[in-house]
């Protein structure tokens, strides 16, 4: 069977002995013209006026800011730009006159070869283009909250934008409960100290701050107090499949339009399992969401809902990357020879206080749960000396898994990342 992994996905041979569960997708298929139905969702919006009131209604439009995802998301902005493109010019509105924001939060800036891909033909457009960069406190404005003592830092860009579109796409995040929706603002256009309070250890050590839920989760309500200081005009959202494909889109409010494809999400993503496994192979979906293995940690917290306390994950992403590209301290922390417990523990403490702490924080709490072997481009060498464990192929981590387990073991398989998601019924 294939697993994704990569551009291309790897082949699992299934020896039949082994005492395996295999859980795919729902097979969702794709909306067949999604630059036309990207323009319907526009002119039929959730909750809010049509864009074309919202161009009419206001005096005069000098600038407009359309928010995108950035390299590492799957979805296939070109379409929802096209569209959303032309029915601004039919509106009047002068491409000159937008610009395109990548939302990165603290990623880095999008390659050439990225941007080729994101953007497809767009990229001919009169439209300017520009990477959101957390650390440049010139492209920040700072906001002021009383009820919110962090700073907040938002790219000036879109803050003084007359006109503020939002686009990106729903699924279930592993601190986040779901993408999409204020997300984009915080982290996507947030500077590096807001998203530091955002991301704070304490969030992050919040029960509720898991894949799937919105209720009580500190993340995205900090994320929403924050970018509705600073509005939104106008959202596009959609939902993928595993092919990444287009499958469900919405536009108009943003709360409603995240809370329509939630509820979409809630139908497809999570499978009930009655009890946890031994060992679970998963992995991050396939490029570009397994580009480097500080992407790869979130495949790691799918195999922490499925595997029993002392179990085994196998985390298989290709990580053509390495550990990733500007993830200095994420970096430093996998080769700082201390164990996971001690390194969550300064987390806590707030004796380590450094970008990428939340991912390292995830990481160390899953170490102590169960071991991980890493299956990907990287070397023995290269994956740090916290606890992570090297293993060549999928088959060969099984086999020793095996060994430590039992022959009879209970092993999960998911094949294509957090497209499905292990839910067990308690």
């Amino acid at each position: 069977m294939k697993l994704d992994y990569g551009k291309d996905g790897i082949e699992l041979k299934i020896d039949p002995n082994w005492n395996m569960k295999i859980i795919q997708p729902i097979e969702q298929f794709p909306i067949e013209n999604p630059i036309q139905a990207i323009r319907d969702a526009i002119k039929n919006p959730v909750g809010n006026l049509s864009l074309k009131a919202i161009i009419e209604n206001r005096k005069k439009i000098k600038s407009v800011c359309i928010v995108i995802s950035d390299a590492t998301r799957p979805i296939p902005t070109h379409f929802i730009l096209e569209g959303l493109l032309r029915e601004l010019i039919d509106y009047g509105i002068q491409e000159k006159k937008i610009r395109i924001l990548i939302a990165t939060g603290l990623h880095r800036p999008s390659s050439r070869e990225e941007l080729n891909r994101i953007f497809g033909t767009v990229s001919t457009r009169d439209v300017k283009i520009v990477n959101h960069i957390a650390t440049d406190k010139e492209s920040l404005v700072a906001l002021h909250n009383s009820n919110l003592k962090d700073p907040i830092n938002i790219n000036k860009y879109y803050y003084e934008s007359d006109l503020k579109i939002l686009t990106g796409y729903v699924e279930p995040h592993f601190f986040f409960g779901f993408s999409g929706g204020y997300k984009s603002i915080v982290p996507g256009l947030a500077g590096a100290e807001t998203i530091l309070a955002n991301h704070s250890a304490e969030n992050i050590a919040s029960p509720y701050a898991r894949f799937g839920i919105q209720e009580n989760n500190p993340l995205p309500k900090h994320s929403s107090r924050c970018a509705k200081m600073v509005g939104v005009d106008f959202t596009i959202n959609v939902c993928i499949n595993k092919n990444h494909e287009i499958t469900q889109i919405a536009a108009g409010d943003v709360d409603l339009v995240h809370n329509r494809l939630v509820d979409y999400q809630n139908k497809y993503i999570f499978k009930e399992i009655q009890e946890s496994f031994d060992i679970v192979v998963c992995g991050n979906g396939g490029y570009p969401l397994d580009l480097n293995l500080y992407q790869a940690v979130k495949s790691m917290a799918v195999g922490e809902m499925g595997v029993k306390r002392g179990g085994t994950i196998i985390s298989v992403n290709e990580c053509r990357e390495g550990v990733g590209v500007g993830q200095d301290k994420f970096k430093e922390l996998i080769f700082s020879k201390k164990n996971p417990e001690e390194i969550y523990n300064k987390i806590q403490k707030k004796e380590i206080v450094v970008y990428d702490q939340w991912q390292i924080q995830v990481l160390t709490r899953i170490l102590m749960k169960s071991e991980i072997y890493l299956v990907s481009s990287m070397k023995e060498e290269e994956i740090g000396n916290i606890g992570l464990k090297y293993a060549d192929t999928v088959e060969n981590a099984i086999k020793i898994s095996l060994i430590k387990h039992g022959r009879d073991a209970k092993i999960l398989i998911l094949p294509n990342g957090p497209q499905i998601l292990p839910l067990i019924n308690i």
